[in-house]
């Protein structure tokens, strides 16, 4: 399912080589991210993205959390939800380096499969994540979260791209969920509500708003 090289920085890969991981994979992956789980104890998620601001998923606890080692990057070519695979979107993955800023949710241990099994379906269509369970830092201690990381040994990574083409494809782009720039917008606009800073982030919703106003 991954490749043994990186692909190029910045080109997206052909139409003909995106693949959707089987019921089996999809399964498979899931089983393998819980083999450490014990069945009675609850379990963290950590959102980044979309989950902060539409988790779909129940949650009997909620901590803002702090993750170093990554940081939050539009670097996950979308060829389902926020683009297609002839005219891929963006959407946020956490690429190695630096830190992130999100939130913990905690989900009882009775709905631990059923909100897997959802959660894969909407995470890893094609395994271009990789979970992982790492230590989040939240005001009430450490915890242990399952976190989808970047894999960036697969074709849907990208990175460096020029700011003038990442705006034009978070402006065009459009998948099964909507427009990718619903998407970047509705980011932004949810790390603001929880008070959360993303530099890089703020200046790119400035210049998205910009471009679409013809302001300079």
């Amino acid at each position: 399912m991954t490749n043994t090289f990186a692909p190029a920085p910045h080109a997206a890969a052909a139409p003909s080589s995106f693949r959707l991981l089987t019921e089996a994979e999809r399964h498979a992956s899931m089983l393998d991210a819980l083999s450490g789980w014990n069945g009675d104890e609850d379990v963290w998620i950590y959102g980044y993205g979309s989950l902060i601001w539409r988790p779909e998923f129940q949650f009997i606890e909620q901590r803002a959390a702090l993750l170093h080692g990554y940081h939050r990057a539009l670097c996950l070519w979308s060829r389902v939800n926020r683009g297609t695979p002839d005219k891929p979107g963006l959407v946020f993955g956490l690429d190695v380096g630096g830190s992130c800023r999100g939130m913990a949710y905690r989900i009882p241990a009775g709905d631990v499969p059923s909100t897997m099994e959802a959660l894969w379906r909407r995470e890893m269509p094609s395994g271009a994540y990789i979970p992982r369970w790492l230590r989040c830092r939240t005001d009430h201690g450490i915890v242990s979260a399952l976190t989808f990381t970047m894999n960036r040994y697969t074709d849907a990574y990208v990175r460096d791209l020029p700011a003038e083409r990442l705006i034009d494809i978070v402006q065009s782009a459009h998948g099964s969920y909507g427009p990718c720039i619903e998407y970047v917008l509705e980011t932004a606009r949810a790390l603001k509500q929880s008070n959360i800073q993303d530099k890089r982030l703020q200046l790119l919703v400035r210049e998205l708003h910009k471009s679409t106003t013809g302001t300079t």
